[in-house]
């Protein structure tokens, strides 16, 4: 077992002295750098510089904690507030993977704590004026397929370490204000001059509005004059607005012919275009074929 920090070693003495003062205390931190801190406390508490706010209607059911590598898991259930989180912030995947973090901490004296539950945020759903959401432990990250896969398509994501393409680039990202919207998956932005298509499989960046920072994967890129059609494979929430800014990057359909004369990148492609396929692999000899021990493809 691992050894309490003095931390955890005071919260262990207090609770042995029969009349406890306790209470639990949750951090969330957003994958956009939000912080927000939020306790069953009646009264707000700070410590390690987050304020955790009290009245939040945030609760957490009993953690499920296991040995080995077993995920442990638990759920978070609280109301939807203008203040906290909101329906708005949910609904744009806002709290996606956010890291959470959960002590039981003394409220007569929060220098005596201990993390209870350490891990991220799952599934978050809502119903009427309520939220849930399932609390993931840290070995939730081993249950996630490892490795390459030996495929003929590159198994990178364009501009990640793999790729290590630069998407600033000329002319391979574009920033332009929205001319209209419909439905929040199809809008209109001024043409760059790129060929039609050049943003297809691309991703879109909101870079103001009620959707500021949230990403989103173009479908289908259309030139229509002095202008662009942007389709989207899911509608974004907050829904975009005319006049918002959004950062368009090039798509990469991950062929090694688009690696090579789209990206000029192909020194780092990172999948195996000469591997065999299918038909090679169910070839066989049959009658009439030349068969003279060679190579069945020829």
């Amino acid at each position: 077992m691992a050894k309490l920090s003095v931390k955890g070693q005071a919260l262990i003495a207090h609770l042995r002295d029969g009349a406890s003062t306790v209470c639990r205390c949750w951090r969330v931190v957003r994958r956009d750098g939000k912080v927000l801190g939020f306790t069953d406390h009646d009264g707000d508490l700070e410590f390690d510089g987050t304020a955790f706010s009290a009245a939040t209607g945030f609760t957490a059911a009993a953690v499920e904690q296991t040995t080995g590598l077993a995920v442990n898991n638990t759920e978070a259930v609280g109301a939807l507030r203008a203040g906290a989180i909101t329906e708005e912030d949910i609904s744009a995947g806002r709290y996606d993977g956010a890291v959470v973090t959960c002590w039981v901490v003394n409220w007569a004296d929060p220098e005596q704590r201990m993390v209870q539950f350490n891990g991220s945020l799952g599934e978050v759903t809502r119903c009427g004026e309520a939220f849930s959401a399932e609390l993931r432990g840290a070995t939730e990250a081993l249950n996630q397929p490892q490795g390459r896969v030996y495929q003929s398509m590159c198994s990178a994501v364009l501009c990640d370490g793999d790729c290590r393409f630069d998407p600033e680039m000329l002319g391979y990202s574009m920033e332009a204000p929205v001319l209209s919207v419909d439905g929040g998956v199809k809008l209109i932005v001024a043409d760059g001059g790129q060929e039609e298509g050049w943003f297809s499989r691309g991703r879109l960046e909101v870079l103001d509005g009620a959707a500021r920072g949230l990403i989103a994967i173009i479908k289908r890129d259309c030139r229509l004059g002095a202008s662009r059609e942007i389709e989207l494979w899911q509608e974004i929430r907050p829904t975009l607005d005319v006049g918002d800014s959004v950062r368009l990057v090039a798509g990469c359909d991950k062929r090694a012919a688009t690696c090579r004369d789209k990206f000029n990148n192909f020194d780092n492609f990172r999948g195996f275009p000469h591997i065999p396929g299918e038909d090679w692999l169910t070839a066989y000899p049959k009658q009439g074929d030349d068969n003279d021990g060679g190579s069945l493809n020829g």
